[in-house]
């Protein structure tokens, strides 16, 4: 079973879920239209190996909203505020697409807070690349139904690959994510430079790319391992972007014998 808890952290209130396991604790950052919850059924798999707390990050979820900057950096100093308020002990970040860009900068700003990152399919654009291949209007459109009100079935016409579960708790909960702080991080992917942060990152980091997502292609993970010699690189076969919707085993298999410590 999950426990809800909030505290104050960078001058908000943030949201978090904890599955309690035996293992090391990790921070899982969850992507960019992603509340916490989302994450129940993945999170329950992971606490089998790792004490896991999965974060709301601002602007979506039970985490405060409203007129906030919804910036990178600002996402970023809510992870390391979380890892102080929450006391956990340099924790594992497990960021999933967004999340990973924002454990990534966490991580150039204070790397000595946490004992490693799993980066997952994290969103390579950025000044002077390619676009991010999801569009703004996809985000918009189903973000909008999900406000107005609308039903699993309604949801699949967004995501027509998932389970009913998996699009019901869409449904459910994509109305907590406000609009303007998803737009604000939409045009982040295009804008923050988090590969300029990569070399300055000295923590064991493993990335996950989806096999069947077109996110991170062979050459960026070519100028990523440049960046970042040591990294471990793991491929999910099977998978679209939101890897653990679609290989849920896959996705465990890749994860769940991270040794920050090795």
């Amino acid at each position: 079973m999950a426990r809800g808890y909030n505290l104050h952290a960078n001058g908000i209130r943030q949201h978090l879920l904890h599955y309690a396991g035996d293992g090391p604790q990790m921070l899982l950052i969850p992507g960019i239209t992603s509340p916490a919850i989302t994450w129940g059924f993945i999170a329950e798999r992971l606490a089998e190996k790792f004490d896991v707390h999965v974060l709301d990050v601002r602007g979506r979820g039970l985490s405060e909203a409203g007129d906030l900057d919804y910036s990178l950096d600002a996402m970023a100093k809510d992870a390391l505020a979380v890892i102080d308020g929450a006391g956990l002990d340099k924790p594992i970040i497990l960021g999933h697409s967004m999340g990973a860009r924002n454990a990534i900068r966490a991580a150039r700003m204070n790397g000595d807070a946490m004992s490693g990152l799993i980066l997952v399919d994290p969103p390579v654009s950025g000044p002077g690349r390619r676009e991010y291949p999801s569009q703004w209007a996809w985000y918009e459109e189903s973000i909008i139904a999900a406000t107005k009100g609308c039903s699993g079935d309604d949801m699949r016409a967004f995501c027509p690959t998932w389970t009913d579960d998996q699009v019901a708790l869409r449904a459910e909960w994509l109305h907590t994510c406000q609009l303007g702080a998803i737009r604000t991080t939409y045009d982040g992917f295009h804008t923050d430079d988090i590969h300029a942060d990569l070399p300055h990152i000295k923590l064991p980091m493993r990335l996950l790319k989806a096999g069947d997502a077109p996110v991170i292609g062979e050459d960026d993970i070519t100028e990523i391992k440049t960046l970042a010699p040591d990294i471990d690189v793991k491929i999910v076969q099977g998978a679209g972007h939101m890897i653990p919707w679609d290989n849920l085993d896959g996705f465990l298999d890749a994860v769940m014998d991270f040794n920050a410590s090795a």
